[in-house]
């Protein structure tokens, strides 16, 4: 049996180095895909919210979940919930797009939850998240997983009233 060697990154941790399509799918080695979100970048919330925006708004919610892993990791603890809720959504959505429609739904719900518990839906007041119309619009489209085709078209707001 012929085994190719997994990329590794300079710490020997598995990465794929494959290019990967605006869904986060892998594409084959070679190929011309869209470039991948640096990792282990320290935004201010309201950075990590432009950044998810414009990824989401460009049909790339698979990178905008990136983003969002990024502020958990390198966020208060406290506001874990809150980021890893975003981070939920925008990986619903990938999932949906991507024609998984059963995992796809789970997690717009799951993260629909995490978002609308009380402590993260006062930390997301303070950074003008709408976390009504973000809920609401998760469960709409966890209704409907299984006719999303167009991550872009489907790209929630994630402030209230502000356009990035």
């Amino acid at each position: 049996m012929d085994r190719t060697p997994r990329d590794r990154d300079e710490e020997g941790r598995a990465r794929s180095a494959r290019p990967r399509d605006g869904l986060g799918r892998p594409l084959p080695y070679g190929a011309e895909g869209v470039e991948r979100q640096p990792e282990g970048i320290e935004r201010s919330p309201a950075q990590t919210l432009r950044e998810a925006q414009r990824l989401l708004d460009a049909g790339m919610p698979f990178h905008a979940h990136e983003v969002f892993e990024d502020a958990w990791k390198s966020g208060p603890a406290g506001e874990r919930d809150l980021w890893q809720g975003l981070a939920q959504l925008a990986v619903g959505l990938t999932h949906a797009a991507r024609g998984n429609a059963t995992g796809g739904a789970r997690l717009l719900r799951r993260g629909a939850d995490r978002i609308g518990a009380p402590d993260p839906v006062r930390q997301a007041a303070g950074y003008g998240i709408d976390v009504a119309g973000l809920a609401s619009w998760a469960r709409e489209l966890a209704g409907r997983a299984d006719r999303v085709r167009d991550a872009a078209a489907e790209a929630p707001r994630l402030r209230v009233g502000l356009v990035d």
